[in-house]
């Protein structure tokens, strides 16, 4: 098992070039090959910090040797992670604490050679941003005194994107359209998509200078369809890692999948041997915009919200005691003889357990877009899940749920796409181009 978690690199990626003069582009402007914060004078220090800064010519090179001795970039801003691999980054990346996820539409006439192209160009700007160095000669300079922060960009495709292209017949059985669920209020317009990114970075200008990169690059080849912007906590602000917290201000994420576990890859990879070989180390993503209704919430006492949740909001473990990670005691029983966790308690409903084994892993973002007309916030989960099989996974938990989950009445689902995601590209490679060029 290669999670991409356990691939992130002491010394950025090489550069691996092009020869379009698209982004990426070597050799063509004195920009190329330097890092963000070297154009300023504030990485000379950066290999102390895990980057190590590439040779560059030019003037640029000469002006950065010349000024005085610069700083070492944070902890957090040293942070890199690899674009090329097995798998996406963005997957099992640890969670960041800025993101954006964002669709765009092919533009009419687009087909096939134009989305291999489009592709192409995203990847190679990816990788450039990833490793932190600018996006082109024409880079806004928004992350300019900032080093790669963690950034990922994780591509998609939607079900439409394989009628477009005319490959119809290579689209996976993964991509059938999800069942409606009773607490469904989807606003077409912010769902869906031919294409979708997701970005993520602990830096919130990092993550928007890619945002904006990869917006510009779409070019005439694709428009946005939608975008949302989502927060987690920074790396640091607790005195240990701890799973997050949602706005509802309980622990989320206790019974993700881990790593570790032996069936990890299983459940969350395409294996080789599929009906469709371009897909293998790929993944699905579910996406849905959650909107929780934090007023309403807030008016239940600390105990009614445990009750609902099934577990303590102190420290996120169940009410039949332990620690966070410790298992559900299903049978326990009360004093008054009945379940200590209520059989409608979403801690017991979405259980794996409870749902076949049915396991998916949950990597979302939160959201807060302002205060409505009638005075409630705005805001809530960017819910993003990874599985080998949204059939397998998404699908029987949020069915389980929809049944009767004690938290369905707190929370309203406002959006929804389902994106295949390729696996990653290898060197030399784009996102994507075993299906494109096949």
């Amino acid at each position: 098992m290669k999670a991409e978690a356990l691939k992130q690199q002491a010394a950025r990626p090489e550069n691996p070039g092009r020869s379009d003069g698209g982004p990426g582009t070597t050799g063509s402007t004195a920009l190329a090959g330097v890092s963000r914060r070297r154009l300023l004078g504030t990485a000379g220090a950066a290999g102390a910090a895990g980057l190590a800064l590439g040779a560059a010519g030019g003037a640029a090179a000469h002006a950065a040797a010349a000024e005085a001795a610069p700083t070492a970039l944070s902890t957090v801003g040293s942070g890199v992670v690899a674009f090329h691999g097995e798998h996406q980054a963005g997957i099992t990346t640890a969670m960041q604490s800025s993101g954006h996820l964002v669709a765009f539409d092919l533009s009419p006439g687009a087909g096939r050679k134009a989305a291999a192209a489009l592709m192409r160009r995203w990847s190679a700007l990816a990788a450039e941003l990833m490793a932190g160095r600018p996006a082109s000669r024409e880079d806004t300079g928004v992350a300019l005194d900032a080093g790669p922060s963690s950034l990922t960009v994780t591509f998609g495709f939607g079900r439409t994107f394989f009628g477009r292209t005319g490959l119809t017949a290579r689209r996976p059985a993964g991509l059938d359209p999800l069942p409606p669920f009773s607490a469904d209020r989807l606003d077409p317009r912010r769902s869906d998509g031919d294409l979708w990114v997701q970005i993520g970075a602990d830096d919130g200008l990092v993550a928007f200078h890619a945002l904006r990169a990869i917006q510009k690059a779409a070019g005439d080849t694709a428009r946005v369809r939608w975008q949302m912007n989502g927060f987690n906590r920074a790396p640091g602000a607790t005195a240990r890692p701890m799973t997050t917290r949602n706005l509802m201000g309980q622990i989320d994420g206790t019974n993700n999948p881990k790593p570790s576990e032996p069936d990890f890859d299983r459940r969350v990879f395409v294996p080789a041997g599929t009906e469709h070989g371009w897909l293998t180390g790929g993944s699905y993503a579910v996406v849905r915009r959650i909107r929780m209704l934090l007023d309403d919430w807030e008016r239940l006492s600390t105990a009614k919200q445990e009750g609902v949740i099934g577990r303590r909001k102190s420290d996120g473990a169940p009410l039949t005691g332990g620690g966070e990670s410790t298992p559900l005691a299903l049978d326990e029983l009360g004093p008054d003889g009945k379940p200590v966790v209520a059989a409608n308690a979403h801690a017991r409903i979405s259980a794996p357990e409870q749902n076949g084994g049915a396991a998916m892993l949950r990597r979302p973002f939160s959201y807060h877009d302002g205060i409505g007309p009638d005075g409630t916030p705005d805001a809530g989960l960017l819910f993003i899940c990874w599985q080998a099989d949204p059939l397998r996974g998404f699908v029987p938990v949020q069915r389980k749920l929809d049944r009767g989950d004690a938290l369905s009445p707190f929370l309203r689902h406002e959006a929804s796409g389902l994106f295949v995601v390729p696996g990653g590209a290898r060197q030399g490679e784009y996102v994507g181009q075993r299906l494109l060029e096949s």
